[in-house]
């Protein structure tokens, strides 16, 4: 099961959770490590509401997990710490992990974002200020309960692993140890909102669906008959946030706020970085394990930006690695944890799209340190014949024009990638023989370009693929960079136009076996859409290839496999989301659709029903890069008695080529009728995006 913040807004998360919850939780006591086992399951108590006080006279609301016992013999506590509402869409993850650590001796503490889920206060952005301070305040709290050893750690997916890091860097006292799962170094390069300093759409995918989370009622059953205040606090108080992100374009104080990459330094705690290969967050967390310099250690598995113990179809019984871990640094255990490599990674064989749902086929590898102090990386120069180990002259080559390319990867986080042949049949395609081998890929792949432009705003994107005797193309790798951007995201700077430029770029972070009889192919095309907003003018390319080069980072086969001690599982995988590449309509139109179908979801042990729904559209007339729109309409609704709430989103983005032009709107209703409504028209000026 991949796990994202769309399916935590939609409600698939906890059906999925609860399904899985029996079974797991069998599962987990069998793993043992070499001297070091999970201790005997004990029981707890489960507190499914305490006020936490803030400073500030907030409070916010915890559900917490006490091992029995902890009266007499105080215990660790960890904590997760996201807006993402405990009482009803995420309980199932909640009641399940918290059981997981309460029953090996380890407190766990959910606490919603101040703002969100039944937590007073009012949520204005991401990784506030607020949010900060008041996780520092929760893990004193936590730390100084009669229950408490005082040692606490702190966990958390995608927003809870971000501020995860954001909250170490302050060096709270009572915080000993965290584990970081999909997280991020730096909010404008490896977040949802800007890619290669390009803007995403999925910047606006989840900012509407994160208006719905600022905008979201508290429950009655917890904060009383002030819920309704509450709630409308809340919605005068939501801000035209898709606005806000849009006029930051580039790496400002704005995004630089809470950008550990900054000052790595300043995580002195210990650090368990945590992802999967068909995550795009894998990037960041390769990077954190490179240049943290407190204790550490990383595992990227084969799954999508999800827990370890929730991958489907194959993941790991989780929690012999977490308590390991947290008894090692929070307990004061020798668990040997420390003693084993660095970093731990599944090294697919196929791309998920390929195997999926079946398992990918693989094997776990291991790497004492990070980089591998024996990495070598191998050039392959992009000639006019394709790919050579051997540097031909200098030949342009035009990257074709007003192509839409990208639909076979339309999304930043969702959908896994199919065949590529659609999108390689418009790009400039450099390919190579067929292997002779196998080779095996570890790490950033990069692709240095010789490269001009006929405008002063213009992308280059590039894919990596693997294409099998069989003719089909596999998306391996990427990277797109808006090409102003090209020496700096705080301080970009306009092409001019027809002059050559050296430009490195960076592939995601990927383990890839390329198998005896394939071939690398690199493509190259102005953009990725509907990933990205076009330029403002449709530019055109040319690359210098005698001078233009892939390097990379192939890894040595091991002889012997090194053991794995964390065992896996294997769990039924949904089918892929199937689509089509964009053809165009009779107006010339492509056009790119994504729906949620409603589905209620019963929330277990509240007899709260929750309904999400969703659709998304963009759409654009190829070599009209101001003809593009992206659109989308969301709604969800409690349901519970005497309880009927609904939240509606909507926005819609266009552009000239000076300004983007946004419409946000917010809509509230109490048993169907309309209590709030309230539309936000900005039009942005564009800074070379």
């Amino acid at each position: 099961m991949q796990v994202s913040r769309r399916d935590v807004l939609k409600g698939t998360l906890g059906t999925g959770a609860a399904l899985l919850a029996p079974g797991l939780a069998r599962a987990w006591a069998k793993a043992p490590a070499d001297g070091w086992e999970l201790p005997e399951p004990r029981p707890f108590a489960v507190t499914e509401h305490q006020w936490i006080p803030m400073a500030d006279g907030v409070r916010l609301s915890a559900r917490l997990w006490i091992p029995d016992g902890a009266d007499k013999q105080q215990v660790p506590v960890v904590l997760e710490y996201i807006p993402y509402r405990k009482r009803d869409l995420y309980r199932p993850i909640d009641s399940l992990w918290g059981a997981a650590l309460a029953s090996y001796g380890i407190a766990f503490a959910r606490v919603d974002v101040r703002g969100t889920g039944d937590s007073e206060g009012i949520i204005l952005d991401e990784y506030s200020e607020a949010e900060l301070a008041d996780g520092v305040a929760v893990l004193q709290w936590l730390s100084q309960q009669p229950w408490s050893s005082g040692a606490a750690g702190m966990r958390g997916l995608s927003w809870g692993g971000i501020n995860t890091l954001q909250i170490a860097a302050r060096q709270p006292a009572a915080l000993r140890a965290v584990m970081v799962i999909a997280g991020s170094d730096n909010r404008f390069t490896d977040d949802a909102h800007y890619h290669g300093g390009a803007l995403g759409r999925a910047s606006f995918r989840w900012g509407g669906m994160f208006k719905g989370v600022m905008a979201a009622p508290p429950d009655p059953q917890i904060v009383g008959e002030r819920w309704e205040q509450m709630w409308r606090d809340r919605l005068e108080a939501s801000p035209p946030i898709l606005a806000e992100w849009t006029r930051h374009q580039t790496f400002d104080a704005y995004w630089q706020r809470g950008s550990v990459a900054l000052d790595y330094d300043a995580i002195k705690v210990p650090t368990y970085v945590v992802a999967g290969w068909q995550d795009t967050y894998a990037h960041p967390m390769l990077r954190l394990l490179e240049n943290l310099n407190c204790p550490r250690k990383g595992l990227i598995g084969p799954w999508g930006h999800t827990y370890p113990y929730l991958a489907t179809p194959s993941g790991l019984q989780w929690a012999f690695e977490e308590v390991r871990w947290w008894s090692q640094w929070l307990g004061g255990e020798q668990t040997g944890i420390m003693q084993e490599p660095m970093l731990r990674t599944f090294m697919p064989y196929q791309t998920a799209r390929q195997s999926h749902p079946e398992r990918i086929p693989g094997r776990w590898i291991a790497e004492a340190t990070w980089p591998p102090r024996d990495a070598t990386p191998v050039q392959l120069y992009l000639g006019k014949e394709g790919l050579s180990a051997e540097q031909g002259p200098d030949t342009q080559l035009a990257v074709p024009s007003g192509k839409v390319v990208g639909s076979t990867r339309p999304e930043w986080l969702e959908r896994l990638p199919i065949d590529q042949s659609h999108d390689d049949s418009l790009s400039l395609v450099f390919d190579g023989t067929p292997l002779e081998e196998d080779i095996e890929i570890l790490g950033s792949p990069v692709v240095a370009l010789r490269l001009s432009a006929n405008q002063p705003v213009a992308h280059v994107a590039v894919r990596m693929c693997e294409v099998t005797p069989d003719d089909r193309s596999w998306l391996v790798s990427y990277a797109i960079r808006n090409l102003t951007h090209r020496d700096s995201h705080t301080d970009p700077t306009p092409l001019e136009p027809h002059r050559t430029y050296d430009v490195s770029l960076p592939l995601h972070a990927m383990a890839h076996r390329f198998s005896k009889g394939s071939r690398l192919r690199v493509a190259v095309s102005e953009s990725l859409w509907p990933l990205v907003w076009p330029s403002p003018v449709s530019p055109e390319l040319t690359i210098v290839t005698g001078s233009s080069v892939l390097q990379l980072p192939v890894r040595k086969v091991e002889r012997a496999q090194v053991p794995m001690p964390i065992t896996p599982t294997e769990l039924p995988a949904q089918p892929p989301a199937e689509y089509t590449p964009a053809v165009a309509d009779a107006d010339g139109r492509l056009n790119v659709d994504f729906e949620t179908p409603p589905v209620p979801y019963q929330v277990p042990d509240v007899g709260t029903e929750l309904t999400r729904k969703r659709t998304e559209h963009a759409s654009m007339v190829p070599g009209e890069p101001n003809s593009c729109r992206w659109s989308a309409s969301s709604s969800v609704t409690w349901r519970r008695a005497d309880w009927n709430c609904e939240v509606k989103v909507d926005y819609s983005l266009t552009a000239d080529p000076e300004h983007f032009i946004l419409e946000e709107r917010l809509r509230a209703l109490e048993d169907g009728k309309l209590i709030f409504d309230r539309k936000h028209d900005n039009r942005i000026p564009r800074h070379l995006v």
